[in-house]
């Protein structure tokens, strides 16, 4: 049964995981890459959430690491689709860091992830529209379009970057 509307708070999937030795690079803290695969699957559970179907990841908005997150900490993922086109939702992740031993938390990363609903011949398909109830939520819904859009034009000028790398002219001059 494909549902039209979502709430946001129906969407929040947490994830939460103990940084150990394996997990960090020389500096004792959290490899950026193992935290990228935590967000695009925490994200990706969120984006099913709204839409009961298969899905890809389409972008991921810049990661912003603020904060480093240390080895023998907790870090909490918490994700949430907070805007919707027709087939691609927005997903929110905020990343926060735990230090086990004195319980001081503070968000160490955010990011902005979409992902495209899918049918069963792999092909895009409407999502339900995502309804905010908060300020908060509302304002990120709001503001949605807008990164959107962004995102968009970030495609395009990727596209050519491609083209442009792909040709003769982008090539290295080697003589």
């Amino acid at each position: 049964m494909q549902r039209d509307k979502v709430y946001m708070k129906d969407t929040i999937a947490i994830k939460t995981a103990r940084v150990f030795p394996q997990d960090t690079n020389s500096h004792g803290t959290l490899f950026g890459g193992k935290l990228m695969a935590y967000i695009d699957d925490i994200a990706s559970i969120s984006a099913s959430k709204l839409c009961r179907s298969s899905l890809v990841t389409a972008s991921i908005d810049s990661v912003d690491f603020i904060r480093p997150i240390r080895e023998n900490d907790a870090v909490t993922l918490e994700a949430m689709v907070t805007w919707t086109g027709r087939t691609s939702m927005e997903v929110l992740v905020k990343v926060t860091t735990e230090n086990l031993m004195n319980g001081k938390k503070e968000m160490a990363a955010i990011s902005f992830l979409t992902f495209v609903a899918l049918d069963e011949s792999g092909k895009p398909k409407p999502v339900p529209k995502v309804i905010p109830l908060t300020e908060r939520e509302k304002w990120l819904n709001e503001t949605g379009e807008k990164r959107a859009n962004m995102r968009k034009a970030r495609k395009r000028e990727s596209e050519e970057l491609i083209k442009f790398l792909s040709s003769d002219e982008g090539r290295a001059n080697d003589s």
